[in-house]
């Protein structure tokens, strides 16, 4: 079952978030995954559970649960968190 991973971002700082994303895609692709979409929130209809905001979203695809898991855990990915952190606030989750 394919998962797909969710990111809502506030983005800080653009340099380092060029630093990531120049970078993050390569992780990604190393456990079998792909980034479907990206872009700029424009407008938020509604946000009734008080969420904070975000302005900026990623869309991965990944062939399974446990590829998600390896990825999100790895040394690879794990290495980019602190231009991440530099570069936003990130919530992730995934579904199914």
């Amino acid at each position: 079952m394919t998962v797909k991973v969710i990111g809502l971002m506030n983005l800080a700082d653009h340099s380092a978030f060029d630093q990531y994303r120049s970078q993050v895609g390569r992780t990604v692709e190393l456990y079998q995954g792909k980034i479907t979409s990206r872009g700029s929130i424009e407008s938020i209809l509604w946000n009734e559970l008080g969420s904070q905001p975000f302005n900026a979203i990623v869309e991965l695809e990944f062939p399974n649960s446990e590829c998600v898991q390896s990825w999100a855990n790895s040394e690879d990915y794990l290495n980019l968190i602190p231009i991440r952190n530099k570069a936003m606030q990130l919530t992730l989750f995934t579904v199914t």
